[in-house]
């Protein structure tokens, strides 16, 4: 799975929280709807504006995969599986 995908569900996942949780704090196998009391609209937004963030579409999963989501872990492995990988780095040899 990529990094900047981990990161960048703990980005949005913060942003839609009612209460101020720091990225870095949240734990990827707390329940979201238990531990951070994620409501079903929160989760849509955190989920549209998280595969806007990562370029992964969000056709790729059905209404039962995304009830599936029920942790950061959860949501970072399924959209992991469609985001494209990170650029590797390129080298100039015989350039």
């Amino acid at each position: 799975m990529p990094a900047d995908v981990e990161t960048a569900a703990r980005e949005q996942f913060s942003a839609v929280l009612t209460r101020d949780v720091a990225p870095a704090s949240l734990d990827l196998d707390a329940d979201m709807a238990g531990s951070y009391a994620l409501t079903s609209l929160n989760k849509v937004l955190f989920l549209t504006e998280l595969c806007e963030a990562t370029g992964v579409d969000l056709a790729h999963f059905t209404e039962e995969d995304l009830a599936e989501m029920r942790t950061l872990r959860d949501v970072t492995e399924a959209l992991g599986r469609h985001a494209a990988p990170a650029s590797a780095p390129t080298s100039n040899h015989g350039a």
